[in-house]
Formats: structure tokens, sequence, C-alpha cells
């Protein structure tokens, strides 16, 4: 624990924020790090607690609550307190193979279930977990660690996002030589190409991904396996296979006028965005520009919400945000939302911020169903039409929405972005492989043991689980590698 009284004398404090104007006229990180000793406060806070829930993630009505990595937090919060940051972050290292990616782009599900926050603001968890990591890096404390030897056996893993990235990791340790295969042009999958830069800044993604080439993994970029590496040399080559390819089929919405041009998928919006910055700091134009447009965001998440960032960084002309639920209430409901259960709160997160200080207001509008798309006569949308719906829950338990009456409403908007999510992975390698699937179009593989219906290869994150979190996906990176270490030596020496 940290300081016995901590939590009564230190107020919650999270990672400031540069003001919303300044940070619009870049893509740098738009949070500031903490001073050691404000850290160190927020480490104190870490109370005596008993049974500590922070640390032991699971799902309550199908939303995570706690770490799914299992973080000791209490242990490394004690340490930061007490000023041994350098064994706060092996503490880190011990759950987390990348703590700089779930500090800076995870909900914090450890924050919802901390004893603290049942009638308190919780520790701030995810403050201090970046804090211990990049004070690791700029003391020089995170080295690369190649194995002492190698057990000759090789694994392919395919995708680099997080689940593939941490599989990597660990295989590595065991001593397994490791090829990672990805078929954009950069490592990270959607680190890189679907969290913008300003919340998980590239140059964080390739300082890691140097030390995993130092201690021996090799990255293949721009390589499609099933396409441009063949499933018949795949199996010649590599003893293990391991499938980590995301779930990037995107939601759509079925209404009339979708084939129009300007809607577009919110992962088309940053994937090219973010290409185009890294390759040329926007020069080369070849990125979806909301620059003097009417954009309309279809999606209330996390990537709605990133989209809202970088449209306002175009300088776009106006700026909606469509959720299809009710503005939430600002305390979690006892009731319907107990703790430990993540808060189901009203937030106002960084792009919202960054809205509101261009246009004057929150651009979120509650509530509201996309009804049909209107173009011009060039065949580029130029109107959303929208009713309010409201929810309701049938016999059978079944939620269904029911359009209210007399708020239908006309939308001006000539750029459209659709953040609604996955639906699932794509099939064209799992049919190459013969790979089970589920009635969701996710790989079959049990939870825990990764193991598809074809021999040597596996499957895990969101490929296996549908869409989820970063830190869902470490969480089964590291699990599916300790079961291909299992397969390819009969025994595992992976946690």
């Amino acid at each position: 624990m940290g300081k016995p009284t901590g939590f009564m004398e230190y107020a919650r404090q999270t990672q400031p924020e540069r003001t919303p104007l300044e940070r619009l006229k870049d893509w740098q990180d738009y949070t500031l790090p903490l001073s050691d000793t404000e850290v160190r406060e927020q480490g104190a806070r870490c109370m005596d607690c008993g049974v500590p829930t922070c640390h032991t993630g699971m799902e309550i009505n199908r939303v995570t609550t706690g770490c799914p990595v299992n973080h000791l937090i209490p242990e490394w919060n004690d340490l930061v307190y007490q000023g041994q940051w350098k064994e706060a972050l092996k503490r880190e290292h011990e759950k987390n193979n990348f703590p700089e990616f779930t500090g800076a782009a995870c909900p914090a599900p450890c924050e919802g279930a901390c004893v603290l926050g049942i009638n308190e603001p919780p520790v701030a968890i995810r403050t201090v977990e970046r804090a211990i990591i990049e004070k690791g890096f700029e003391e020089g404390w995170v080295i690369p660690e190649p194995p002492d030897k190698r057990t000759g056996k090789k694994v392919a893993v395919i995708g680099s996002g997080p689940a593939g990235l941490a599989a990597a990791a660990q295989l590595n340790k065991a001593g397994h030589w490791v090829t990672v295969f990805e078929r954009n042009d950069r490592v990270g999958g959607l680190l890189t190409y679907g969290i913008p830069e300003m919340k998980i800044p590239y140059e964080m993604v390739q300082r890691r991904v140097n030390l995993l080439e130092q201690e021996g993994i090799k990255f293949v970029t721009n390589t499609e396996v099933g396409k441009d590496y063949s499933v018949e040399q795949l199996h010649q080559d590599f003893d293990a296979t391991i499938l980590c390819g995301g779930a990037t089929v995107h939601r759509d919405v079925a209404v009339e006028g979708r084939e129009l041009n300007g809607v577009h998928y919110a992962m088309d919006f940053l994937h090219s965005n973010t290409k185009s910055y890294l390759d040329s700091n926007h020069q080369d134009g070849q990125f979806l520009s909301a620059e003097g447009k009417d954009v309309i965001v279809i999606g209330g998440g996390d990537t709605g919400t990133d989209c809202l960032a970088t449209a306002v960084r175009h300088n776009c002309r106006s700026l909606t945000q469509f959720d299809i639920y009710d503005q939430k209430g600002s305390i979690r409901d006892d009731v319907g939302n107990p703790w430990p259960q993540y808060p189901v709160i009203h937030r106002i997160e960084y792009g919202q911020k960054e809205a509101a200080s261009k246009f004057g207001e929150d651009p979120r509008a509650y509530a509201v169903q996309t009804t049909r798309f209107v173009g011009d006569e060039l065949g580029h949308v130029k109107e959303v039409h929208t009713v309010n719906v409201k929810l309701r829950i049938d016999e059978e338990g079944n939620r269904i929405r029911e359009e209210i009456p007399g708020t239908e409403k006309i939308w001006t908007a000539d750029l459209v972005l659709l953040a609604i999510g996955f639906s699932g992975p794509e099939q064209g390698l799992l049919q190459q492989l013969n790979i089970e699937t589920n009635s969701n179009s996710t790989v079959k593989a049990e939870y825990g043991k990764y193991v598809t219906n074809v021999e040597g290869v596996f499957s895990a994150g969101d490929m296996r689980r549908g869409q989820s979190l970063i830190v869902w996906a470490i969480n089964e990176g590291r699990e599916v590698a300790r079961e291909c270490d299992r397969y390819l030596m009969g025994a595992t020496v992976l946690p």
C-alpha cells in the first residue's frame, strides 16, 4: 500500500492537458507529465484495502472491470510512493509488456474497480503507470533483454497490434525465433494507424519495436500473409503460427444514400491522416481532409472522439458527433451500475474539449439515429437525416430503439465518418487456413487455450474475442504465447 493516510491528504490528480486551443496547432501529445513528487503523492493514495480489486480483470454484464493483465497495481503504487522507481518498473513489466500503450490509451477499468472509488475519487492508476515507464526510458532502465539461448523453433505471428507484439515478446523470451508479419508499412496495427498521434505518438510505438528487434524479433512489413506470402510457405517455414490480425471488418449503417461520396469509415479517415502525417507532415495530400467541411461523426465511442480531434485540427467548418445513447449522468447509478463495475457516466474526452474550444459547445447530439443520407447532383453527400430514439427493453430482454415522432432533423454535411466499431475479423486468410469460426465470424479458439482446429495454429486478441481493449489484447497475447510455447516444447516457462 501507499501512505496509510494518503487518500485523505492528497486529492486525485491525473496527467494535465495542454490547453485545447494550443494543442490544436499541432499533432503532439495532448497531455503533460506530472512531477515526480506529484506522481508519488498519487501512489500514496493507494490505500490498504485488504482485497484489492483493481488488478483482477473480469467482465460484468459484458463490460470490463479491473485490469485484464492482473497488473500488480498496489505494489508499484507503493514503490513509487517510496521513491523506488526502478523496482516499480520491474513490477510493472512483470504483467504488462507495454505499459506505455495502456498508460496512454487504456480506459482504465482498474480505476473503476478501485476500492477507494466507492465513495472517493479513485487512485489515478493510469497516470502512475505511464509515469513509471516513461521514467524507465528516461533513465535508461528499459534495455534489450535477448534470451540466453535459442530453442531453434520458429513462430510466425500474423499482425503487429498489441496482441501480436505481446505474443512475439513472450515467445522471444522463451528462446524461439519469432517473425511478425504486418501488411501495412509500419508496425503497430491500430496502435499506429487507428489511434491518432496526439494520443499515442508513433515514436512511442517505434521505441518499443526497436527494443523488440534488438532482442531478436524479426518484423516483415508490407506483407499480407495469404497474398504476398503464401499459406503453403507459412506452413513450410514455421513450427507454429499465431493469428493476431484483429477485428477489422467495419460496422456499417444500412440506410439510403450510404453509397454517396463523402461517407467514409472512421478508420479510413484516421489511417490516411496518420500515414500522410508520418510520411510527409501532410505535404503529400494523401489523406481524407476535413478542412472547410461540415463534418458529422456517427458514433459516440473513443474512435469517434479521435475523429473529432483529427477533424478539428484539419480546420473543419463545423463538427457534430451523433451518440445513439442518451446523455449519461455525472455519477454512477448504484443500482444499475454498482461498484466495482466500470462507471458508465458522462465524460468529456479530449476531442470533445477541443471541439468545444473551437466552436463554443460540446459537439455531441444524443439519442440520435441516422435515417438517410442525401446527396447533391454530383453524388456527394450534402445532408444527414436523423430522428431521436428511445430505448425499450421487451419482455424477452431485447433492446429495442423506438423512433420518437416529431424529432426528425436535417443536418448539413459534406463529410460523414462512421465510427460505430467493428463486426469481426476479415475472413480471407482464415478461409485459406481452413480455420473454424464462431457465429459472429471470430476465430473459434477457447479463451485460455487459444488453439484453433488446425494443428500448430493459434489465435488471440480481437481476431479471437472480437473488438475489445488494448489491455485485453496484451492479456491474450501473453497467454497465447504461453500455450504456443507449451505446444512447441511440451512444457512452458512462460507465465
